[in-house]
């Protein structure tokens, strides 16, 4: 009888040994990986919202603060010219309140710099990502909608990536066009003159690449070290891995 009661306990714990070995840490991992899904959604749902709110919203002299994006890119394989801007597209929004087509653009607020804020309301509204470059200029003007001072600041951003989710994929539209194009169609005029400064600034920096390839001796061409004291000076300061 003590034999059968000593088995019997033996199995119990037999039982609960593997139960704890094998469905308590199963029963853990599952509620781990439903945390660290809930997480991944909440911010991929956090991602995909626009900010809203104008608490933050800077402003100067009366004036509200607003930032925006040129998105360009350099089409590939194409024999035109950047001085016809043939081989330049940039990429234009549809309005969120009306007809018209435009710049990504929004308000800069507290919390931000001016190219972070730049960035953001790019993602927002247009859905790419990039390398954004110096200021284009700033700009005064008043808005026809709300009948308000405004000082608005463009930047250029390099395209490196077009997402095919963002936060205002249901209420915008977005194109890529030629320069020409996009000057016809561009409601602002500040954003006009941000975009001819663009492809001026562009244009500039391919000439002057040019030239400093073509005053390169043909036989400095190829060669790390000296292709860098050709366009740049002795490199003195410059360490090169062999």
């Amino acid at each position: 009888m003590l034999s059968t009661k000593h088995n019997l306990h033996s199995f119990v714990r037999l039982l609960l040994f593997f139960h704890f070995l094998f469905l308590v840490p199963n029963t853990l991992c599952l509620k781990i990986s439903l945390k660290m899904v809930a997480l991944i959604s909440q911010e991929n749902a956090i991602a995909l919202v626009s900010r809203t709110g104008r608490e933050l919203q800077r402003y100067r002299e009366g004036r509200r603060q607003v930032v925006g994006c040129i998105p360009y890119r350099f089409k590939v394989g194409e024999k035109a010219s950047l001085n016809d801007s043939g081989e330049l597209e940039v990429l234009v929004i549809s309005s969120q309140k009306g007809k018209g087509l435009l710049f990504p653009k929004g308000g800069w607020e507290l919390d931000e710099s001016q190219k972070e804020a730049a960035l953001r309301e790019t993602l927002e509204e247009a859905g790419v990502r990039g390398i954004v470059g110096g200021r284009l200029g700033k700009w005064s003007f008043k808005s026809k909608t709300h009948d308000a001072l405004y000082e608005g600041y463009m930047f250029p951003l390099l395209v490196q990536e077009q997402l095919e989710f963002w936060p205002e994929q249901n209420l915008r539209q977005r194109i890529w066009m030629s320069v020409t194009e996009a000057r016809e169609v561009c409601q602002h005029w500040w954003m006009k003159e941000a975009l001819d400064r663009l492809v001026n600034r562009l244009t500039g920096q391919k000439l002057g690449l040019e030239k400093q390839i073509h005053l390169c001796p043909k036989n400095c061409m190829g060669d790390a070290k000296s292709d860098f004291k050709c366009m740049f000076g002795n490199p003195s300061t410059v360490e090169f891995e062999s």
